[in-house]
């Protein structure tokens, strides 16, 4: 039988516990080994400041209120950077990242379905407010402990000895004095709301910054460039998710490398120059369009708010100066499934989205269809136009969660996407798939593969030669790359007379760039593309 003493404190016990897993929870993944390794200092002044609240003051269920809704936004911004640094290798940023909460849940759903991600939603909500609940009602057991009078004064002594305690591994980092102190804890809920103010104030001041540069274009209204591309046409073709642990990881080189050296000699065979460089992409593990944007605007999109600052901005993209030079511009986006309306002010005379390209066949979960699908019919579908074409192609059969991965069919026989309906259901759905990292990894290491032979074999049956970009758009999430590295590989494939013009680049001939070929910011793409295929500009530095 439990002593009436030992229950009295059983529940504030409890409570006491339910604040430590709260408080003590993680900001970054795999932090929950460490949960009972190092006490957040803010738990005993919380627990003793509650325990030392006088009898005759009102007032415990507002405070207890205040406290609840202070605790859970701390685990909201916790979550959100552990989602973040799981998925884009950065931390959350509130002022330019809230809008991705409906992003994800666009993928979810195109993953999942929509019944399934409104059920997950509702579980989390109730769970969240559970979570809440209990919080509250161990906060109010804290505020009721009657105190016995003696023992108010051991306590008040406490109190002053954590708020020590906190001082002493806080105090540095106010530099209220220098040099390092280790007291057994560490004040880690107030750092993450302290980290999280700063990037606020960071990204809001880099933000006025950005907005400087983007007015500053020194191909602001000009025209006639790219006239070394004499009359051919361009094409801009992103491969979602390829980067650099496609030639570094031997989980994927072992695959990808091969497939690239089998393309050299296609296109070879067809008559093309090939060079391969790496560029520094400015996202990892998402956000697609903030690397789109940074190689078409010569400005490094890292965030939403400097997307929706450069895109504010008037900045000429690569396509608004291929339209004022002479070319149609398009872009073939085939993840694209509502409103767009970025795309009409990136510069494209034409879009073609997900409805536009009239794939008759069966989604492969999120992704809407085939990448070599995407490629045997866009064509077709641009109206007609005597101008050259300047194309930006999205594909996005290497897009997360890479299940199914479709297979290479003849070109001929793609039609109307009906064919690939034998792999669009096949194989276990990523609820399966994504229990073991294992399989991501596999399915990765497919789904890459398979675009690179579409991308190439698309370029190696153009007869025409046009002058093409492939390249990465990011790395993909840290746990699938393997490696700490944001650089994306880029190919220029060309009639060899183009591509020599790129000579000075000092990119690496074919298609797998050395370990020491220099990587460029993304950003930098724009304009070194623009003087190496204009020769007015040409003759203007060499004057």
């Amino acid at each position: 039988m439990i002593r009436p003493d030992l229950r009295q404190w059983a529940r504030p016990a409890l409570a006491a516990g339910v604040l430590y897993l709260l408080l003590a929870l993680p900001d970054k993944p795999g932090g929950l080994g460490d949960l009972f390794a190092q006490v957040p200092l803010e738990w005993p002044v919380l627990i003793l400041a509650l325990v030392l609240w006088p009898p005759q003051w009102r007032g415990r269920s507002a405070i207890a209120g205040i406290l609840t809704g202070v605790i859970l936004v701390l685990l909201l911004l916790k979550g959100a950077d552990i989602a973040m640094l799981s998925s884009l290798n950065r931390r959350f940023s509130p002022v330019v990242d809230m809008f991705l909460i409906e992003a994800g849940l666009n993928v979810l759903s195109g993953s999942i379905g929509m019944p399934l991600t409104v059920v997950a939603v509702i579980a989390s909500v109730i769970a969240f407010a559970a979570i809440g609940l209990i919080l509250y009602r161990a906060l109010m057991c804290l505020l009721r402990i009657d105190l016995a009078p003696h023992f108010r004064p051991w306590m008040g002594g406490g109190l002053v000895a954590a708020l020590a305690l906190m001082t002493a591994d806080f105090g540095p980092t106010l530099r209220l004095w220098q040099g390092a102190v280790d007291p057994p804890g560490a004040v880690s809920n107030i750092r993450t709301v302290r980290a999280q103010l700063e990037r606020s104030v960071t990204v809001l001041r880099d933000l006025r910054a950005f907005r400087l540069a983007a007015a500053q274009d020194p191909y602001a209204d000009r025209t006639g460039l790219f006239d070394a591309v004499d009359g051919r046409d361009v094409i801009v073709i992103f491969i979602e998710s390829y980067g650099r642990s496609s030639f570094d990881n031997l989980l994927y080189s072992e695959t990808h490398v091969p497939t690239l050296r089998n393309a050299e000699v296609a296109l070879s065979d067809a008559g093309y120059a090939m060079q391969s460089g790496w560029l520094n992409s400015p996202t990892a593990g998402g956000q697609s369009w903030l690397a789109h944007g940074t190689l078409a605007s010569g400005l490094r999109t890292s965030d939403q708010g400097r997307y929706g600052a450069m895109l504010a901005s008037g900045r000429q993209s690569l396509f608004h100066l291929a339209q004022t030079s002479g070319f149609r511009t398009a872009a073939v986006m085939p993840a694209i499934t509502l409103a767009w309306p970025e795309g009409l002010t990136m510069g494209f005379d034409t879009i073609l989205a997900a409805a536009d390209l009239n794939y008759a066949g069966a989604p492969f979960n999120w992704i809407t269809m085939p990448d070599q699908y995407t490629l045997s019919a866009f064509d077709a579908l641009l109206p007609p136009d005597p101008r050259p074409d300047f194309l930006q192609i999205a594909l996005i059969s290497s897009h997360a969660p890479w299940v199914p991965v479709p297979e290479m069919i003849d070109w001929e026989d793609v039609g109307d996407g009906t064919a690939f309906d034998r792999w669009a259901t096949s194989g276990d759905p990523p609820s399966v798939v994504w229990r073991d990292r294992d399989r991501v990894r596999d399915q990765y290491r497919q789904a890459i593969d398979y675009t690179l032979q579409a991308a190439m074999s698309y370029a190696a049956r153009r007869a025409d030669q046009p002058l093409f970009i492939i390249l990465g758009d990011h790395q993909p999430a840290g746990f699938v790359a393997g490696i700490d590295s944001r650089d994306v590989a880029v190919h220029l494939i060309g009639p060899p007379d183009l591509v020599a013009l790129a000579s000075d680049w000092n990119w690496r001939d074919g298609l797998v760039p050395g370990a020491d070929t220099p990587v460029w910011p993304m950003e930098v793409f724009r304009d070194r593309f623009i003087r190496a295929f204009t020769t007015a500009a040409a003759d203007r530095e060499a004057m």
